[in-house]
């Protein structure tokens, strides 16, 4: 069967999550903390056994923290799927290790004409009950839209008519892709040269969400002042592959009680549309 527009409200399993000391040490380095100075800075995401500097966990790590199930909303060709967009909101400071209970459900589906945009959002609560963090992301599905259902909210996010206030920057490493792979996602499409070519690439592709937590990493340090209880929500567009080895730079402009951001490579926007807020 296609997409089922009437999947709205589905809900997948409850499920325990668990992650280590070890896991939120190898997401970190997966997102390039500790590139510019492995001994000086970014410790405490980096080690957990450096003097006075207790180990914390990068906010962005819930990306790939799962939350059991993925709720059904039909049937598509999985080659049509294009992660477009990604969201997270931070109700609790993320532990370096803990457990915690997720949920995932079907928050929307919208036709876009030749596709459809599926909306999913996790709930994770820690032990007790209480809200952990919520994550939200768009699923972009080719040929699967012109149902004559709701095409959804327009965007009105605008790029500010000025420079940007701050700009800051990392370098990905050559090896960036095989690196954060060990946090999960084993598509072949970063990792595989000849897989990487029939999707039309010269070579393996970065991870979308490997660009967003070096996204994250930009905001932490330039908004948070480095901490991480300090770290609302995150929001924002994929909008071209990275290579790994390129650098990407995060444009921020302060709009009150938020911040926009776009991250490029050079000229070229790679993530679009970016809303931060401060816990």
């Amino acid at each position: 069967m296609p997409i089922n527009p009437d999947a709205v409200g589905n809900t997948g399993e409850r499920a325990e999550i668990t992650w280590s000391s070890k896991d939120s040490l190898l997401y970190a380095l997966g997102v390039g903390a500790g590139i510019t100075d492995p001994t000086g800075f970014e410790l405490e995401f980096t080690t957990e056994n450096t003097k006075d500097t207790p180990q914390q966990a990068l906010p962005t790590q819930v990306v790939v923290m799962g939350a059991g199930g993925m709720p059904d909303f039909g049937d598509f060709n999985l080659a049509a799927l294009l992660h477009a967009e990604q969201a997270i909101e931070l109700h609790q400071t993320l532990p370096p290790e803990g457990t915690a209970i997720g949920q995932g459900r079907v928050a929307a589906i919208h036709d876009k004409g030749k596709a459809a945009l599926v909306r999913l959002e996790t709930t994770v609560t820690d032990t007790a009950g209480d809200p952990l963090w919520t994550s939200r992301s768009g699923l972009f599905i080719s040929g699967e839209g012109g149902w004559g259902g709701d095409r959804g909210p327009a965007n009105d996010w605008a790029l500010p008519e000025r420079d940007a206030d701050r700009v800051l920057g990392y370098d990905t490493r050559p090896d960036q892709a095989l690196l954060y792979r060990l946090n999960g996602d084993r598509n072949p499409l970063h990792s595989d040269p000849s897989f990487a070519a029939m999707a039309g690439f010269d070579r393996p592709i970065l991870h979308g969400l490997c660009t967003y937590g070096f996204a994250g990493r930009a905001l932490l340090h330039a908004c948070c002042e480095s901490d991480p209880a300090r770290f609302g929500s995150m929001s924002g567009r994929f909008k071209s592959p990275v290579m790994p080895g390129e650098r990407l730079d995060v444009h921020m402009w302060d709009e009150g009680d938020r911040t926009l951001f776009q991250t490029r490579v050079g000229d070229r926007v790679v993530f679009d549309a970016g809303v931060f807020t401060t816990r």
